[in-house]
């Protein structure tokens, strides 16, 4: 894949960063407003499509990307159960437990550690829809050889 058009790419450069800073935006403040990991990572992973689908899989050095997205969405997996997990380890015996102080209302860092679910599952779901739309490409590929 060889990537658009001079105007594609230019308007891929204007709004590909804004799109990706919001996916962020909203992933760090999933707790306070709607939106959270879920749909700061589906963001997130449309502004590394776009800017594919606008330069090409060359652009991005894809072969090595594949296996690196894979294990960004590893990472972040085991990090999700580690948190909700931990519980465990400080003594209440309950899954998904609050252990971090809660803070004040209305604040970024007032929901212990519903913060930290919302990154990692943010980072899960963006590598696992970069990883999808990767297959699509791949196969494409493969089918027009």
């Amino acid at each position: 894949m060889k990537g658009m058009t001079l105007i594609v790419k230019k308007t891929t450069q204007l709004i590909g960063g804004m799109i990706f800073m919001y996916g962020i935006y909203v992933v760090a403040h999933g707790h306070l407003t709607p939106g959270g990991g879920f749909a700061g990572g589906v963001i997130i992973a449309g502004s590394f499509i776009l800017i594919t689908l606008a330069y090409g899989d060359d652009f991005l050095k894809l072969v090595g990307e594949k296996a690196g997205t894979t294990m960004v969405e590893s990472f972040a997996t085991i990090m999700v159960i580690l948190i909700a997990t931990s519980g465990f380890l400080f003594g209440t015996r309950i899954f998904f437990n609050n252990f971090l102080p809660k803070g004040v209302v209305g604040h970024l860092v007032s929901a212990g550690v519903l913060p930290l679910y919302n990154i990692f599952v943010g980072t899960e779901v963006a590598a696992s829809i970069f990883i999808i739309f990767l297959s699509l490409i791949i196969f494409k590929e493969e089918s027009s050889k």
